[in-house]
């Protein structure tokens, strides 16, 4: 959902309409993607004496999923680079008691915590590395031996029609629509498979596994046109844009999505990459 932009960008951009969005939308995307959240929490052992690190936790649900199954002296942190973002996330666990805090800040520049963690996780928080050797070379310093890399990124365009179509409907309409290159920062980064295979042999990780993962998300009806006009590349341009333009793309984009409407529904299925690695 992000386009082509350098790390410092990166920053710029989730600190500004990004990170806006993905707070303002936390309720309905959290229910969008729970299968996938569901997903790396299973993988926590019920019960669990762990120190987890959650990459890119944007609003804090894997992070606080994980740290649900946490106990004894467990403990999930969850970073990410967007203060609005980490707002919320610590405003939802202060409503528990769960051992999970947040931080802004870039997982690649983490300080005082070399191999301070048995996991790392991260739901859709990892295809933003402007340099992704050196980033997943990054994370491998921060785990234990034997610790664990969980990371959930999504497949190709061709796969994941939902994901695109709303810049589909808008790129002839909309000239300054941010575009990317395939390979370059943003949603679809990792979507080669012989890409993430070599990142990950490249940045140190061992036992390296790489399956297809494909799961039913949904989301209320209500929520379709924020969704569609406030998220990805349209998102970041749409205040910009004239009213008129703007109730021409509103139309088109509610009856392009209509494809994905069951009922008071939204559904799709994410053709994701479930990646898990040792160190």
């Amino acid at each position: 959902m992000t386009p082509t932009i350098p790390q410092d960008e990166q920053s710029r951009l989730w600190n500004g309409s990004a990170g806006e969005a993905w707070s303002a939308l936390q309720s309905p995307l959290d229910t969008l993607f729970e299968g996938i959240e569901h997903h790396l929490a299973q993988a926590v052992a019920q019960g669990a004496d762990l120190q987890i690190l959650d990459v890119g936790c944007g609003t804090g649900a894997t992070a606080l999923a994980a740290a649900a199954r946490l106990t004894g002296h467990g403990h999930c942190l969850g970073v990410d680079l967007s203060a609005a973002m980490i707002e919320r996330a610590r405003q939802r666990a202060a409503q528990t008691r769960l051992p999970v805090s947040f931080q802004v800040v870039d997982a690649q520049q983490l300080s005082g915590r070399a191999r301070a963690f048995h996991r790392i996780q991260s739901r859709f928080g990892v295809m933003f590395f402007e340099d992704p050797v050196a980033g997943f070379g990054s994370l491998r310093a921060r785990v234990r031996d034997g610790g664990e890399l969980h990371v959930v990124t999504w497949r190709g365009r061709a796969e994941n029609p939902f994901m695109t179509l709303a810049n589909r409907v808008a790129a002839p309409l909309v000239p300054t629509l941010p575009t990317a290159r395939p390979d370059a920062p943003g949603q679809f980064a990792l979507a080669d498979a012989t890409r993430i295979r070599a990142v990950l042999a490249a940045s140190g990780w061992r036992d390296r596994v790489l399956e297809p993962l494909d799961l039913p998300c949904a989301m209320p009806l209500s929520a379709l046109e924020s969704y569609v006009t406030r998220m990805g590349p349209l998102g970041q341009v749409w205040d910009s844009l004239d009213v008129r333009l703007q109730q021409r793309l509103r139309t088109e984009l509610l009856d392009a999505f209509q494809d994905f409407v069951v009922g008071d529904r939204v559904c799709f299925v994410a053709a994701c990459w479930d990646i898990r690695a040792r160190r």
